[in-house]
């Protein structure tokens, strides 16, 4: 009988550890639960600068399973024996193979497995909680990057190019916003992957993976609805972006489409593009 797929609540806890006192999960240290040593500052950044290329290795066979096992490696060199000894290539060799993460999640991972190997945690178990992992990461991981985060950041740089910056503003405004974004979430993964060990499960909990993207998603429409005519004001040649036919069309396209959200089922399409269109025409026949 084939053996099931390991979820991610399965491997938080051994069956029955739960409710034996003689092995409580905040004073185990075969558990990596969340009592147990700091992270040494030097490792710590020495993990976070690998994790910026954790995915230099890609490759259809195992994804990002090597940048994985380069990442977690400056904290196993405090393994037993140290870079010579049988416990450092034994978790080396485990720590890079198949696994498929968002890239910026991923650090949740590093941080737990490598506190999972730092205290002694039986391989097999580490190997099932390595491979529940990957599904949660990669889906909250491309709903809070790719689905929200970026979009959004891209209609703020929008905005900046409407109000009139120049080229290399806008792309050093996006790459601002974007990357203290992204950085965040690299070196909070760290930090909490490290100190939940294999209770990673509880980080994944966080209201920020959780409501961020509907959030985000939110402020990036209304994002959208300023920056869209802001920047076809400048691109056709308008005039300052600041005038006030410019700001009063940025500021009607979100509140129009917070109208229609209100209306949907009320108001037939067609009825609000020709009140629209009259609009527009008795606007240039007084204007």
């Amino acid at each position: 009988m084939p053996e099931p797929t390991p979820d991610v609540t399965d491997v938080i806890l051994p069956r029955g550890l739960a409710t034996s006192p003689a092995t409580s999960p905040a004073t185990s240290p075969a558990t990596g639960l969340e009592s147990g040593p700091a992270l040494e500052r030097s490792t710590r950044w020495a993990m976070l600068l690998r994790m910026l290329a954790i995915q230099g290795s890609w490759n259809y066979e195992i994804l990002v399973g090597n940048g994985i096992g380069f990442c977690v490696e400056p904290a196993l060199r405090q393994l037993p024996g140290g870079l010579d000894g049988p416990a450092y290539r034994q978790a080396l060799a485990r720590q890079s193979v198949y696994f498929n993460a968002h890239p910026y999640l991923a650090a949740l991972a590093v941080g737990a497995l490598a506190r999972a190997e730092r205290d002694h945690v039986p391989p097999a178990r580490i190997e099932r909680f390595r491979t529940a992992l990957c599904g949660p990461l990669g889906s909250v991981g491309d709903r809070l990057v790719w689905a929200s985060w970026l979009p959004a950041c891209s209609l703020l740089a929008l905005m900046i190019f409407g109000l009139g910056a120049t080229p290399v503003g806008v792309v050093a405004g996006f790459l601002l916003i974007y990357n203290i974004g992204h950085l965040g979430l690299r070196e909070w993964g760290l930090r909490a992957g490290w100190r939940h060990g294999l209770r990673v499960a509880t980080a994944l909990g966080h209201p920020v993976l959780q409501h961020g993207p509907r959030y985000i998603g939110r402020t990036a429409a209304v994002l959208g609805g300023l920056a869209l005519p802001m920047a076809v004001h400048r691109a056709i040649g308008g005039g300052p972006p600041l005038a006030p036919i410019p700001i009063a069309v940025a500021v009607a396209t979100p509140l129009l489409a917070v109208l229609l959200v209100r209306l949907h089922g009320r108001a037939e399409g067609w009825r609000v593009v020709l009140l629209l269109l009259a609009i527009f025409v008795l606007y240039s026949v007084v204007g």
